[in-house]
């Protein structure tokens, strides 16, 4: 059968779609902050009411401009997916973390973000994750040494002070020569670029976050360019030797800046995340003594460092996990911001829209999960996968180019730790504690999460 053309195609024109909506005089919020307060808060609750409201492209206004939320895994998969090439990361989140994590990878967009991606996905082959995971579980021992069994235990501060020296180990092969007190002011110089997101005043006044985090950046740049000239000179095994060293076919490397850049992100994305997801599955294994002791079960049949291989084969550990990644997303919801016309679930949104995807509410949404509030693992078992719902219907690490590439570093890290926790410690939490979540940047327990923590006898 012979087919026949009329000529050369044409591009297609924009899709027409109804206008964006306005802001209803009642969802406007307080005059400059909008609905900022609103969303740290009760993230979900704000979530829900302009559900209600809009549907799934919701206008609201935040720190003086207009936004949009893409609420659901239909919207949130048209701006992740970004088939029309609409949405771009940089100016979106620069706007809400400002430089502090300037020209990190998930601050790149189209070819720049795709040659910078090509280059750093080396570091992350299964071999190298492979090599990381060993190297992990001494800084694991040594810091969980520190732990001692105390009543109301404070797991959050702890686990991060772990996660970064794990992050130090694996990144800058053990900081080696950093005391102590130098890394607690390293750690605090990440909490206070995490926190700029929450400025109102966004100019370097003392007093103010923005003030700290400017500090902070300063801090983390001198911290790793002192480490530079040694890992040029000398290819190792840790994150910044390997950042230092790769290069692709075309002969594309890293120039110091970027690896600074990448460094000031990764580090932070690696402790920060991770901190975020083992806490929460500690409040949760504490409440649920029965799946604490499934995946104690799982770890205690495991050598006391697994490798990669066996930290893959874990099963309910993994339930556990995937579930407190649904339940309290790290990173609750996405900066975006539109560089052209674009329709998304049948409303136009204008060119330079800021836009939040909301990966948590999608987690939570019982049109995709059943009971989505209750801690239910079992719903990622072969036989129900409630996440097949929807391909976006649970999305923790993001979609489309700027899926996290950290995500099987992460799901190692978060196991390792949990396997020498589960064959050391025993822990429990009151059934109806919930953690009160500090929502102005990524979300942290406030009141450090705590847990009442047992050390299990040798035998």
């Amino acid at each position: 059968m012979t087919q026949t053309t009329s000529g050369p195609r044409t591009p297609s024109a924009p899709r027409p779609g109804r206008p964006l909506p306005p802001v209803l005089r009642e969802d406007r919020g307080l005059p400059l902050l909008g609905r900022a307060l609103d969303y740290a808060k009760d993230p979900m609750a704000l979530f829900r009411r302009q559900w209600e409201h809009y549907g799934p492209v919701a206008p609201f206004r935040m720190l003086g401009q207009q936004w949009v939320f893409l609420l659901g895994p239909e919207a949130c998969e048209a701006a992740l997916t970004n088939r029309e090439k609409a949405f771009v990361n940089g100016p979106a989140w620069t706007r809400v973390i400002g430089p502090f994590f300037q020209r990190g990878l998930m601050l790149l967009d189209f070819e720049e973000h795709h040659m910078h991606r090509r280059i750093m996905q080396q570091a992350f082959t299964r071999d190298r994750l492979e090599g990381y995971v060993e190297r992990m579980h001494p800084a694991i021992e040594r810091g969980l040494a520190q732990w001692g069994p105390t009543p109301g235990f404070r797991a959050y501060p702890a686990l991060k002070t772990l996660t970064l020296d794990v992050a130090a180990e694996i990144f800058m092969g053990g900081a080696e020569h950093t005391p102590p007190e130098e890394m607690a002011q390293i750690n605090r110089a990440f909490i206070d670029c995490v926190q700029s997101a929450a400025a109102i005043v966004r100019y370097p006044l003392p007093g103010t976050r923005w003030r700290r985090a400017v500090r902070g950046r300063r801090v983390l740049e001198e911290f790793l360019r002192s480490y530079l000239p040694a890992r040029r000179a000398t290819a190792s095994t840790d994150m910044l030797s390997r950042l230092c060293h790769l290069e692709t076919e075309d002969g594309e490397r890293f120039s110091d800046d970027d690896v600074v850049d990448h460094m000031v992100f990764l580090m932070m994305a690696a402790h920060d995340t991770s901190t975020l997801t083992i806490s929460t599955i500690l409040e949760l294994l504490g409440k649920h003594p029965a799946w604490q002791e499934r995946c104690r079960a799982e770890a205690l049949a495991l050598p006391e460092r697994p490798t990669l291989a066996e930290l893959d084969g874990l099963v309910a550990i993994d339930l556990v996990m995937k579930e407190a990644l649904r339940l309290r997303a790290p990173v609750p919801a996405l900066a975006r911001r539109t560089v052209k016309d674009v329709v998304v679930c049948g409303v136009q949104i204008p060119a330079g829209t800021f836009c939040t995807v909301t990966p948590q509410f999608s987690q939570l949404m019982p049109e995709y999960w059943s009971d989505p509030e209750a801690f239910d693992p079992e719903r990622f078992s072969p036989e129900r996968r409630e996440d097949k719902s929807h391909r976006y219907a649970w999305e923790p690490f993001g979609g489309g180019v700027h899926k996290c590439l950290g995500l099987f570093f992460a799901g190692a890290e978060i196991k390792a730790i949990l396997c020498h926790l589960l064959r050391d410690w025993s822990w429990s939490v009151d059934p109806g504690y919930r953690a009160p979540m500090n929502n102005h940047s990524l979300p942290f327990p406030s009141d450090g999460q705590p847990i009442d923590l047992t050390r299990r006898s040798a035998s």
